[in-house]
């Protein structure tokens, strides 16, 4: 005999059979269980305050909850036909362990504030998760930068070499956009702190529950304030879809970096084979798949983000189930992240910088801002300097030698006040070293970015905000 639907009663007819596979969603959101449990014994518990239950029964049914934690704990649970999503599978279940009580357990309380509230608690603690990802990330690349914070390699812009800085300065520029991310991070835990369980299908809960004692028992720092709102709400998955999009771009541009600089071209970086595949026919291939994998999977990341974007926009107020597509979106930002997360940690812990090829790779043409600098310094207004600068250059091009082979009267045939100390002027490690103010490449701006990170990275986290 099938289950009795939780919805049925007002239908006398079966639903289509292609129906109920699409409308089913347990195969998703099987993945809220002990979310959906732990709140529905939090419930339980205000429902005794409210004197809609006995504390025998909310005893009762606290335990019956429990077991049915230990049965998915275990893999041991037995989804059965009718069980179209985690609640009716969970309250079924209920009532084969503990009878007729685990009906009472729903009095006031909708699918509709159940699941958002569900999802709320699952998506509050994947923040946690992926900030713990994200921070290890970071940490991986402040270690690595304070072990290499003397290699000097070509920064570029265009894709074309532009002045020279320090590979530790490239690292930690991607490190400060993972910063960025994790910072978010904490700014959404806020807004998905905040508890919708109370609201009923829209219109609220007429029992005089405790909701705000009922969002202190699960860790909510507050309560929605309109039941119409709360039930419909999908903001905070769309912030996390398109978070989820931006980090992966961030990610992506860092992989495309590497990817670049790991090619025969470059060859300012090796892959280590744990992070690289071959070629099934040119067996001299080393690819940095796990590379291209973080920068293809961007793609996908934003397109769970448009997705649901386009869901919401057509949507009128309060609950429609085209919603119960969100979580799919949801599962698989998190997914997927988590695992590029992982590689791109193991991608970067394991390279190895050819030092020797991001030497050679600099060129004293990279220099020629700082023959502008140097006639700023000798009193020429800057537009004139960076001119002169640039005549130099072509001079250069034209005698095809290095611009630090110019010989100082035509230098000076350019700009009177060329003098001899120009030639110091052709030192990579001066000219980095020149870049003392906040946030440039010198040694010591490096070294304060990096202290800065492993303070920001002992600090509390998401984890430590749980009740």
């Amino acid at each position: 005999m099938a289950m009795q639907k939780l919805w049925g009663g007002r239908f006398t007819n079966t639903t289509d059979c292609l129906l109920e596979k699409l409308n089913s969603s347990i195969d998703l959101d099987r993945r809220l269980y002990n979310e959906d449990i732990e709140g529905s014994k939090a419930y339980s518990r205000v429902l005794v305050s409210s004197k809609l239950l006995s504390q025998e029964e909310s005893n009762l049914i606290c335990e019956g909850l429990d077991q049915i934690k230990i049965e998915w704990t275990r893999n041991e649970f037995v989804i059965k036909e009718g069980d179209e999503d985690i609640h009716t599978a969970n309250e079924r279940r209920l009532k084969e362990l503990i009878g007729d009580v685990a009906a009472k357990l729903h009095v006031g309380r909708s699918r509709n504030d159940q699941v958002i509230t569900d999802t709320r608690l699952w998506l509050r603690n994947a923040f946690g998760e992926l900030e713990e990802l994200l921070k290890h990330l970071i940490k991986v690349i402040a270690n690595r930068s304070v072990e290499e914070v003397d290699i000097i390699m070509p920064g570029y812009t265009h894709l074309q070499r532009a002045q020279p800085v320090r590979w530790a300065h490239f690292l930690l520029s991607h490190a400060w956009n993972f910063k960025s991310d994790s910072d978010k991070l904490q700014d959404m835990y806020k807004r998905t702190n905040v508890m919708p369980l109370g609201s009923g299908a829209l219109a609220g809960n007429p029992f005089y529950i405790d909701r705000m004692k009922l969002a202190h028992d699960l860790g909510f720092e507050t309560v929605t304030q309109n039941s119409m709102q709360a039930v419909g709400d999908r903001d905070f998955i769309a912030e996390f879809l398109f978070w989820s999009s931006l980090t992966g771009i961030h990610l992506s541009r860092f992989a495309e970096d590497l990817i670049i600089f790991s090619s025969k071209e470059f060859n300012f970086v090796e892959i280590s084979d744990s992070f690289s595949t071959g070629s099934s026919l040119m067996p001299q291939k080393r690819n940095a798949d796990s590379l291209e994998l973080i920068r293809g999977n961007a793609g996908s990341l934003f397109g769970y983000c448009s997705t649901l974007m386009m869901t919401l926009k057509g949507l009128p107020s309060t609950y429609n189930k085209d919603l119960q597509t969100d979580k799919e979106a949801m599962f698989s930002c998190f997914d997927k992240l988590s695992v590029i997360l992982n590689i791109a940690s193991g991608t970067i812990k394991t390279l190895k910088v050819n030092n020797t090829n991001c030497k050679n790779a600099l060129s004293f043409d990279m220099l020629a801002t700082d023959l502008a600098y140097y006639l700023v310094h000798k009193g020429t207004p800057f537009r004139l300097a960076h001119h002169d600068a640039g005549r130099v250059v072509a001079e250069a091009e034209k005698r095809n030698v290095p611009i630090s082979d110019l010989p100082l009267d035509i230098l000076q045939s350019i700009n009177v006040n060329f003098k001899k100390d120009v030639v110091k002027i052709w030192d990579y490690e001066n000219s980095i070293e020149q870049y003392q103010t906040i946030g440039g490449t010198s040694r010591s701006n490096v070294m304060t970015q990096i202290d800065l990170l492993k303070k920001w990275l002992s600090r509390y986290n998401i984890s430590s905000k749980k009740a």
